[in-house]
Parts: C-alpha cells; structure tokens; sequence
C-alpha cells in the first residue's frame, strides 16, 4: 500500500455498550483501555480512525435497578451514564464519539430503520412463547446454557416467563453463518473463541425473541414500529448502536465513510450476540457485516469474574486516585491476557510499574537525558565510529518497531508490552556497559556516541510505547523537543535516528514514580530522624546530585532538594539550614538513603533521607559526600 492510500485508510473500531444499572469497575475499565490502545496504535499508523463507545440504557437490568434504589429510571441511567464517561475520560480514552440508547434522535430512527428493513425481508413474526428467562444476561436460556440450573454468568436460577413476543428468523441464517465465520469473513480472533462461535452455530440455531412486553417493561425502550404494546429487545436494540452511531437511519455522512466496522471489541460473555445474532441482523436488512470481532477475557479477582451482580466489583477511578493513571494502564495492558482472563492485584501493579516501567523503561530514559542535560549542556552529542556494540543496538532499534507493530497488529497488547521491555533492557544493558561516566572524564567524543544513540532510542520507545502510555509519551516527546502533534504515519518512522547532533533537548523529568507507602511524621522529628539511624546492612545507600535546592516557606530549617540519582529522581527535605544554604547543596553529590517510607514535612513529601553527623560542641549539621565523584545512583555498601 502506498503512503497516500494509506493515510486514508478508514479504520472503525468499537467497544460494546455497557449497562448502566451500576457504576462502572475494573472490568470495563480494561475494554476501554484496550480498545483505546489499538485506536491510538491505528492513529500512529495515520489512519483514519473513527472510535465509538457508549452505554446501553434500554435494558429491564435498568428498570429493576431504579425500582430497587426507588428512583425513576431516567434519573439512574443518567446518573450511571455519567459515571461511566468521567471514567471513560479519567482513563484517557481517545474515543471520537459516546453513544446512548436513550438517545431518540441519534439511536432510535436507526433501531426502528433496521426493524422495519428485518420485517421486510419476512425475518420477524410474532408468536407466543414459554422459556427460562436470565434477567442478568437479559436473554431466555436454554438447559444447556445452565450449570445445575444455575446460570454460570451470573450464579442464579433464571424466571419461567410465558408471554407473546415478536421473533427474529436466525435458524433462516444458520448455514450462511456457519460459512462466514468459518471462512473468517468475519473474523472471531482468538481462534478458540472463532471454534466456539462455530460449535454453537453447528448445535443448531433457534429463533430468538426480539421484543418484550410493554407492561414487564414499565414502558421503557423503544416501542416496535406499529405495535406500542411490545418493546424492541434490548439486545436486539443495542448491537444497532454500532451503526446508529454513525447516523444509521438519521444522517448517513458518517456511516457511508466508516461502516462496516474494522473491530468489535467485547467481551466472551456476549460473543453469541456479536459473532451470531449481530450479522444474522445485518444479512436481514442487506448491510455489509462487521470484519472482525476481538473477543477478551475477564478480570478477575482470586480466579472470579468481577461483578456488579456477585458484589467483587473495584472501582477504577479510587485505583487512578491511589497510583495514577499511567501505572493503571500499563498494568492493566501488562498484566491482564488479551485472549484470557487474568487476575487483578494491587501487589502486582505496584511490583509491575516499580519493577518494569519505573527501573526499566523510567530507567533508561532518565540516565540518558539527565547525562546529556548535566555533561553536554542539554545537546544531543556528535556521533563518531560506530563500534560493533552500537551497530548491534543499531539493529535492534532497526528490528523492535517491526515486530511490536506486528503484535499489535494481532492484538497481542501484552506481548507488544513485553517487546517494548526487552528493547528498553538492551538499551540499559549497553547505557552501563559504556560507562559514560567513565567515558566523559577521558574520551568525550566515545561517550557523544552513546549518548547519541541512546538519545534516538528514547525517540523509539517514545512511539512503540506511546498506544499504551499515551501522557508520558507525549511528556517524553516534550523532553526530546520534538515538536507538537505527530502527523501522518509516525510509526514506521520509529527506527530512524531523527535526533540530530546539535538537537537541543528540554529539562529532564522522571517519567514514572515509583509507588512507595507515606508516612506522617510530625516537624520535632525531622532532626531526629535526619541523624538517627540503626542497622545499615538494611539500608539502601545511594549517591546523588542535588539539582535543586530551595527554603521551605514557613519553616526555620526545612530545605526542599530534587535529587538526581542516575535512574530515577527524588524529592528530599531535611533540616538543615542554618547549616547549609541551599545553594551549598545545588550541584552536589551527597549521600543518601532511599529505601525508606516517605515522609511528609509540613505537607512536602520527602522520598529518601540525607545522610549527616553531628560535629563539635555546636552540634553542626555536616551532610556526607562520597570520596570521589561517582556515577549518581551508585550504591554504597
């Protein structure tokens, strides 16, 4: 494909529509997050991507809700609703436009279009009908879909209802069906839900009820086209919100340059809807059909599904408030299958960000900039003979885009992930096999090389991480001043080294925190805990340079510090003037112990502790320095 062809190219991609009958969990949370992931992969390769996501508000789920809590149902699919979409944008998902099923302009002219088109090809009749009803999945089940009479979705025995309701004509498609899907016309990914969706389709399709009765209703939902007494099926009537979200049935502009769509993203719980009922629905009323349909896991908690029905449910926005946002996504994209389900813990998010994104990634990145920034004026170093060492990373950065992009492709996000790791570790591999702050002292052009080439693999990771991270991406690209918003095809530009010799680059930052637990501790300790220490075999002691220093307001002897530890940076308060002004300790390296818990003075957090004794009868505050200059971040045993 050439470059301007590609830089049209469509791409539609969706999540399924939740129900609002509870506030949103972690659960939800990785659907948006993976579907944003591979919108924004999509948008890196200068497509043309439209995202749509919404809420599913026409369900009896709702109306049991509001009965419960003794609202109307209106006030509680609007309060939900908004619960939903702060969470959606407190995630940072990149959607283009948020659907509701309420919404009588944009979604029911296209709900009642796609009725009327179904009734036109003879594939909706009504009839009476006896079944076993699972409020929970909104749909009548049958004994093979219960485990001991029990649904296996939801943990409850569902209601015998016997009432008339109009039928969709599924077993009519059963063959065409079974050819689409085996052929991957529309492709079910992984492959084991694709045999799924074929070993059900070969069991036998049966006609599905498409409408409800006003009355168990309440009067809530769509009315069916020229029969008020009956309410369109609410899930009849939310997969429709994949087109009426481009202005099915009410402005066609959107809906002719974007359907069908690229990726369904959803769920295993509704694949029977998706992969069978959906296009059976779109053969009906002659539209194109869905290309493929990404079919996840769940999260789960000590092996459970997450709930609003079982009560195990974890609210994503108090897990945001807790570790911030980029650790929330990356665990989540890092942990949790794409194909399977996986266990959500908060020991394993902070073991992954502190393990992998901060001393990894956070790592590499903070080592070369704050090198280049402290030791080449914050420009990017010549570069000179390539070494067989650096022709090897060369090679590497050449390689990794290629084979990232290619799990992406696939939706394979946590192997993607992982990719991203391994380039990142060779880079640190070779940051400290040179030894730059060996290098600088007696071969300045040697060390520029390095730097040089590290410099262009910060741009690298920049872009391959950018789907998954997209803030601290963007803070990076900010750091590497590389300009504003990205046009175009930014990926397959990801291994070449497009920072120059000359580039000026801006302040180093830490990138990502490690998360560590606070501690209170009142102003009279500060001295105390400054000077007294016992154990410190149990002691991480590291050097580091202070790069800024400052009085604290209102106090008599707290000085604020960033301090630069080669791989990471931390703020430090301590009491230490009048023994110290604070430009004595700018530009320093002094010693420090940082594994301890946070502190907080006078409401500053201080994330390690500066090492000092006592001197004379004045009791003088005398901070230690290492014997020589060391690399920052060197240990001390």
């Amino acid at each position: 494909m050439n470059e301007v062809s590609k830089l049209n190219e469509k791409y539609y991609i969706t999540t399924a529509i939740p129900y609002v009958n509870a506030p949103p969990h972690v659960g939800h949370a990785l659907e948006f997050l993976q579907t944003d992931c591979l919108a924004r992969f999509h948008r890196s390769l200068g497509k043309d991507v439209f995202f749509l996501t919404g809420t599913d508000e026409n369900a009896q789920k709702n109306v049991l809700a509001a009965e419960k809590k003794g609202m109307g149902v209106q006030e509680l699919v609007d309060e939900n609703t908004n619960f939903f979409r702060k969470t959606i944008d407190k995630l940072g998902i990149s959607y283009d436009d948020f659907i509701r099923t309420t919404d009588k302009k944009k979604h029911w002219p296209g709900a009642k279009k796609i009725w009327e088109e179904c009734v036109k090809s003879g594939d909706i009749y009504k009839k009476s009908y006896e079944g076993y009803y699972c409020v929970g999945c909104e749909a009548f089940v049958t004994d093979k879909d219960l485990v001991d009479g029990i649904c296996p979705e939801h943990k409850k025995p569902p209601e015998k209802i016997t009432e008339e309701n109009y039928f969709f004509k599924l077993s009519k498609y059963q063959d065409e069906l079974e050819k689409l899907i085996k052929n991957d016309e529309v492709k079910i990914i992984p492959e084991t839900r694709k045999n799924e969706v074929l070993s059900f389709i070969r069991s036998g399709l049966e006609d599905f009820s498409v409408s409800r009765p006003k009355e168990r209703m309440k009067g809530w939902g769509i009315p069916v086209p020229e029969d008020p007494s009956q309410m369109i099926y609410v899930w009849f009537d939310a997969l429709i919100n994949y087109i009426s979200g481009l202005g099915y049935g009410s402005n066609d502009k959107l809906f002719k340059k974007y359907w069908p769509a690229d990726l369904h993203v959803i769920g295993k719980g509704i694949i029977r809807f998706h992969a069978v009922y959906w296009p059976a629905m779109l053969l009906s009323a002659g539209l194109e059909l869905p290309k493929s349909i990404f079919v996840h896991g769940y999260v789960t908690i000590n092996d459970q599904k997450l709930s609003k029905s079982l009560g195990n449910v974890i609210d994503p926005n108090e897990i945001i408030e807790k570790y911030g946002l980029g650790s929330v996504r990356y665990f989540m994209l890092r942990e949790i299958p794409p194909f399977s389900d996986g266990n959500f813990s908060e020991k394993a998010l902070v073991e992954r960000v502190n393990n992998e994104l901060v001393a990894n990634i956070g790592n590499f990145v903070y080592r070369t900039l704050s090198f280049i920034d402290r030791y080449f004026d914050g420009t990017v170093p010549k570069a000179l003979e390539y070494t067989t060492e650096d022709k090897y990373l060369i090679k590497e950065i050449e390689k990794y885009p290629k084979i990232v992009k290619e799990s992406l492709e696939n939706i394979e996000l946590k192997s993607g992930l992982k990719k991203i790791l391994e380039l990142s570790s060779k880079g640190n591999k070779y940051f400290q096999d040179n030894k730059p702050w060996e290098l600088i002292k007696d071969n300045e052009g040697r060390c520029g090389t390095v730097l040089y080439i590290c410099a262009n693999l910060c741009r690298t990771l920049s872009i391959l991480l950018y789907p998954y991270l997209p803030n601290s991406c963007k803070k990076l690209w900010k750091q590497l001043n590389l300009g504003g918003k990205t046009k175009g095809n930014v990926w397959d530009t990801a291994s070449e080294f497009k920072i120059v010799s000359g580039h000026e680059i801006k302040k180093p930052e830490t990138l990502f925190k490690k998360i560590e637990k606070n501690k209170e501790i009142s102003n009279e300790e500060v001295e105390k805990n400054m000077i007294s220490f016992k154990d410190f075999k149990k002691m991480e002691i590291r050097v580091g340079t202070v790069k800024e220093a400052e009085r604290v307001d209102g106090s008599k002897k707290l000085i604020k510090m960033q301090v630069d530890f080669g791989d990471f940076q931390r703020q430090v308060v301590a009491g230490l003037y009048p023994h110290y002004e604070p430009k004595e300790l700018k530009e320093e390296q002094w010693i420090f112990m940082t594994n301890l818990e946070y502190a907080k003075l006078m409401g500053l957090e201080s994330e390690a502790m500066i090492l000092a004794a006592v001197e004379g009868k004045e009791e003088k505050v005398v901070c230690l320095k290492p014997e020589k200059e060391v690399e920052d971040g060197t240990r001390i045993e």
